[in-house]
């Protein structure tokens, strides 16, 4: 029996007991953010979880498409898996010191745990689920799937974050192994006027070598001023 066959069994059977107990609680949340929720789902789930519609493919956990296509199929609703991601956030299932067995308990909270929720709870096991498609190529996808215009401002993908810099203004300049390092160890040189921490430390383990590849041409060739010559 493989590490996930008891997780998914539990997750499986707790999901069939929220079917019962949750309709009538009205856990559906009106002021959830869903496309905020994807963007931390790739930040604090998707190392661990595959979901087809956030690009994710990790295998620590259990594939929750798999986990809920079941309840689907019986016509679960959307709010029903909402009320059972929040459940087994807050208390997870098995509880035990073993990352690789059980998540943490909390590993988002208060209004990020309600936009997680709800926005596992509009995809997860939803036939055909896949990310939206962008123009751009394939580096263009990378930039929408992670979420980087929530933050960062960038023309190109029409994008108008303020919480990180600015990218059509910093990034001119730079080399493929600047933005890389950019991308994929941010604290190690940190853009003035904004704190540490802000940016998601994890890139390196939650996209592939390809993905961050294309990510870097595209943010190079989208400020086209962006120098290739090797770092130092």
């Amino acid at each position: 029996m493989s590490k996930l066959a008891n997780p998914i069994r539990l997750l499986l059977l707790f999901a069939a007991l929220a079917a019962v107990a949750l309709p009538a609680t009205g856990c559906g949340t009106t002021s959830a953010d869903p496309e905020r929720g994807r963007v931390l789902f790739r930040e604090k789930c998707g190392t661990c979880h595959t979901l087809a519609q956030a690009g994710t493919t990790a295998q620590v956990g259990p594939n929750l498409d798999d986990a809920f296509a079941a309840a689907r199929s019986a016509g679960e609703t959307g709010d029903t898996v909402e009320g059972v991601v929040k459940a087994q956030v807050e208390y997870p299932r098995p509880s035990t010191d073993d990352p690789a067995v059980s998540m943490p308990a909390d590993l988002v909270t208060g209004q990020d745990l309600d936009d997680v929720a709800a926005y596992v709870g509009l995809y997860a096991g939803v036939p055909g689920a896949a990310p939206p498609k962008v123009p751009g190529g394939p580096g263009a996808q990378v930039f929408a799937n992670s979420g980087c215009g929530t933050c960062h401002t960038l023309a190109a993908a029409e994008s108008g974050g303020v919480t990180g810099p600015d990218l059509d203004e910093v990034l001119p300049g730079q080399s493929e192994a600047m933005v890389k390092e950019d991308i994929v160890d941010p604290n190690k040189e940190i853009a003035k006027g904004y704190p540490p921490n802000v940016m998601p430390s994890n890139f390196e383990q939650s996209l592939s070598p390809k993905e961050i590849e294309d990510l870097v041409e595209y943010l190079l060739e989208s400020t086209s001023k962006g120098s290739k010559k090797s770092k130092g």
